[in-house]
């Protein structure tokens, strides 16, 4: 009464098989090694772009003005 054997674990997939046919399966697994793949990409992306040596120290000061009718909104 220990673990599964391998003919448990065949008789398994031989059920699921008939359950949802080996077409079903079959997309299923395409579907999911796509997604895989994505993202693996996903992240390789990421870290590339998030490299030290690509970050600026100082991100440049914006120069934001202010107009007169905001100054006289924010004081109301």
């Amino acid at each position: 009464m220990g673990g599964f054997s391998i003919w448990h674990w065949l008789v398994v997939l031989v059920i699921v098989a008939l359950i949802f046919g080996t077409k079903k399966l079959r997309n299923i697994g395409e579907d999911m090694g796509s997604a895989i793949k994505s993202f693996r990409k996903g992240m390789q992306d990421g870290d590339e772009s998030a490299k030290p040596s690509e970050l600026k120290a100082d991100p440049p000061a914006s120069s934001h003005t202010v107009n007169e009718s905001d100054k006289d909104r924010v004081e109301r």
